[in-house]
């Protein structure tokens, strides 16, 4: 039994979204070598973030094609076990504060609760979903014995989003309300960093994130109306920051991948990294998996990526193949035949014997 549009349509929308990621990828790898050379810079740490996503990717397709179950699963226990187990998931100076390591703390979990959301939908026993489920809230409530205020509500808003995809018939409504609500987040950061906030707001802002990580957002922002084409370099901020020459544990990175793309690679970085997010979006959009699996992999994203405009996330490893894991988990098509049946009922494709 199979679909009328049939394997070769599926097919057709696999290329399409791989051969767009392809290019969206090589063109951030491409750019940061250009910046770096026009500035002097070091693209090493957007070469191995490219790297990072792609081969999470990469991975996540070829195990959740093999087990649609079981590799999300371990991918959430290998989450939390990596949380758990190294605090300090990069090199670099111990920061404290909301300038630590909590912002990858948050993003590892909230993915990890991503990944047992969607393991729980494409089980195929109402006690395995129930026992999925459960994980996931056990993720959610290992942030709270870790203090992490951040992961509690990004885990929360995943599973809350998780139960809702269920009763969601069309996917493309639920990934536009996503991209939205990344852009206000993003639009929100950008208009902090410009003092366009109002003073109420503003103040709350500094209060929760300190007025230090919004000084470093302002710095990043003057530095990128100095070249808005090509930016300062990829990670010369550290020493073009006053803030950040001021810190005498300083990582040189403005807490925000948003903003450290246009300090750093113009207003074309800024632009790759919008479209990095929009692929793997769209890539959600074209997957053959059940709506549910792929508006909760999308929740889990835009969790991450509201996580890393207003933070440090992305600069560590582990996040980048966490979330290129779980964007090839949520696309791969399952080699099991009857799964595949069983998914294309799910998308409410026509089925003919």
């Amino acid at each position: 039994m199979t679909s009328v549009a049939g394997p070769d349509t599926d097919g057709a929308r696999r290329n399409v979204s791989d051969g767009a990621g392809v290019v969206v990828l090589g063109a951030c790898a491409t750019w940061s070598l250009i910046t770096a050379t026009a500035h002097d810079g070091r693209p090493e740490g957007m070469l191995l973030a490219v790297l990072a996503v792609a081969a999470g990717y990469a991975t996540g397709r070829i195990f959740g094609a093999l087990t649609p179950v079981a590799a999300p699963c371990a991918g959430a226990l290998a989450g939390v076990g990596l949380t758990v187990a190294v605090p300090q998931l990069s090199p670099g100076p111990e920061l404290v504060g909301p300038l630590g390591h909590a912002g990858a703390t948050a993003a590892l979990l909230t993915l990890s609760t991503g990944a047992a959301c969607c393991a729980a939908w494409a089980a195929p026993t109402p006690a395995v979903r129930l026992a999925l489920r459960a994980l996931a809230v056990g993720i959610t409530v290992t942030a709270a014995a870790l203090g992490s205020t951040t992961a509690v509500v990004t885990c929360a808003a995943v599973l809350l989003c998780s139960l809702a995809a269920g009763l969601m018939r069309h996917r493309g409504l639920g990934l536009a309300g996503l991209a939205l609500a990344t852009a206000l987040v993003a639009g929100l950061t950008w208009a902090a960093a410009g003092r366009a906030l109002p003073g109420g707001l503003e103040a709350t802002l500094e209060d929760e994130l300190t007025p230090h990580r919004i000084d470093l957002w302002r710095d990043a922002l003057r530095l990128a109306r100095q070249d808005a084409a090509l930016g300062v370099g990829p990670g010369r901020f550290g020493e073009l920051s006053p803030t950040a020459g001021q810190t005498l544990a300083s990582d040189g990175k403005p807490h925000s991948a948003l903003l450290q793309q246009a300090a750093e690679q113009g207003i074309v970085g800024v632009v790759l990294l919008a479209a990095a997010f929009s692929w793997v979006l769209f890539a959600l959009w074209r997957t053959p998996r059940p709506t549910p699996v792929a508006l909760t992999a999308g929740a889990a994203l835009t969790a991450l990526a509201a996580i890393a405009t207003i933070g440090n996330a992305l600069s560590f490893t582990a996040v980048s193949v966490g979330a290129g894991l779980l964007a090839g988990l949520a696309t791969a098509r399952p080699l099991i035949e009857g799964t595949v049946v069983e998914e294309a009922h799910a998308r409410g494709d026509r089925l003919s014997s």
